[in-house]
């Protein structure tokens, strides 16, 4: 990919929203953690630095750590979801928040996928990783200033790295050329509508990586991305080898206080941002798009189903049908569905009954996560996985991670997919991946040479 644009954003707009990023960027720049997670939710912020206990799930194996000493290892097989479940349960502090990720590959184990067709994949590989942090800082919303968790020593330091913020300037940004190589992306959506039409699965979605040419500056990139996108969660993260930043659409699951699952599906795209005329035209042909409308309903069906196999009966329900939300540069067709939690399920139940989302997989889940092991360009990783909160209390977030940047072993890339159904055209497809890549691409800072 070349670099084919380069200015400086304008901050003018979004004084709060500013606030909060600088508040968190200069936390993750400030070098007083190794290792964080950046979690907002419509402007309600926790940074989670350093590492009081880490649990790593991989194939088949579990591994919880607390501080520096040894790491407890521990075999598991059959449901992933519930060997995360029993290592939250086996923390030994009275009350704690973990924070972290679910990569893709968690899916195949939690539907029995035969992985010998997904090249790519070892058994080193992390389907999982969560940390009990060091430190926590909140605020945003209902947190009128910055509450500090941690030593007295941590808050000393994060107080001070607070005090030390810089001023409002954005970073430069490098937009990136997305188009990429339409040959092979139409002969893999080709495939997958033969796939369909011969009655093998309903739906997949499909997705094609980009990579990008330069060093990231993650917290840079995070905090432009952002200024510019309007996701229902974000995220910035920094674990292990592993560097993230994305604006997540919609929720695979929440769970609150009182036992209500939530889950947010998505399905059908149209451009946004290219002038309200644009914009109101788009959105109209949107609606009523037959296989928009198709897809997106089928997605709602499936989230209800999955919902009502944990839930208490009777209490399942769409609170919201196929209305529009904007992302970014893309809009949607979303919807809400709702249910009570059964009282002897756990948070990870409703995760492992949800996950991988339906958006971003495809219908049924076994053979399209099948399908995708086969026919996307690489492994996943933690494209179309989960950012994930969860408490000793119950409570429980995953966020789609979609429209994200990702860094690993000295690779930087992006992601973006489309679902595939029967009418599919290939050639539209591809573009609704360039809409999707145009919510983070234009917005990649480049490290400068004298940074670590």
């Amino acid at each position: 990919m070349t670099v084919v644009e380069e200015t400086t954003m304008d901050t003018a707009e979004g004084t709060e929203l500013q606030r909060g990023l600088r508040t968190v960027v200069a936390l993750a720049e400030s070098g007083l953690f190794d290792e964080y997670v950046v979690y907002e939710d419509r402007g309600r912020w926790v940074f989670a630095g350093g590492v009081v206990a880490r649990i790593v799930l991989r194939p088949h194996l579990v591994t919880t750590t607390w501080g520096a000493g040894e790491p407890t290892e521990r075999s598991w097989s059959g449901n992933p979801a519930a060997a995360l479940s029993e290592a939250c349960t086996g923390l030994t502090r009275e009350q704690w928040n973990a924070y972290g990720f679910v990569g893709f590959g968690f899916a195949e184990h939690l539907h029995d996928v035969d992985r010998s067709t997904a090249a790519g994949r070892d058994a080193d590989d992390i389907l999982a990783h969560l940390v009990v942090p060091r430190v926590e800082v909140r605020f945003g919303r209902e947190h009128d200033a910055v509450e500090v968790t941690g030593s007295d020593e941590d808050r000393a330091s994060v107080l001070a790295a607070l005090d030390a913020i810089g001023g409002d300037e954005l970073p430069t940004v490098h937009a990136l050329d997305v188009g990429g190589d339409l040959d092979d992306y139409r002969g893999r959506v080709e495939q997958a509508v033969t796939e369909i039409r011969r009655g093998d699965y309903a739906k997949v979605i499909l997705s094609r990586s980009v990579r990008i040419p330069f060093d990231l500056d993650m917290p840079g990139t995070y905090r432009a991305g952002r200024t510019a996108n309007t996701p229902a969660r974000s995220f910035l993260l920094h674990l292990g080898d592993l560097r993230a930043a994305g604006f997540s659409p919609e929720l695979v699951a929440s769970v609150d206080a009182h036992g209500i699952v939530t889950t947010e599906p998505l399905a059908g795209t149209r451009a946004f941002g290219l002038g309200s005329d644009a914009d109101s035209a788009a959105k109209s042909d949107l609606e009523q798009d037959p296989k928009e409308i198709t897809e997106h309903a089928v997605s709602v069906r499936t989230s209800f189903e999955e919902l009502e196999s944990i839930a208490s009966p009777g209490s399942t329900a769409v609170s919201d049908f196929m209305s529009v939300r904007e992302r970014g540069s893309v809009q949607h067709l979303a919807s809400t569905v709702r249910a009570r939690l059964r009282e002897d399920l756990s948070c990870w139940d409703a995760f492992g009954a949800l996950f991988p989302a339906v958006t971003a997989s495809g219908i049924p889940k076994k053979e399209a996560i099948d399908a995708i092991g086969r026919l996307d360009d690489s492994p996943r990783g933690l494209y179309s996985g989960a950012v994930v909160k969860a408490s000793s209390t119950g409570e429980f977030e995953a966020a789609l991670v979609l429209r994200a940047v990702y860094e690993q072993q000295g690779s930087a890339w992006l992601r973006a997919g489309a679902g595939i159904v029967g009418q599919s055209k290939p050639e539209r497809e591809f573009d609704e991946t360039c809409e999707k890549l145009a919510s983070v691409a234009p917005y990649l800072v480049r490290k400068k040479e004298n940074d670590a």
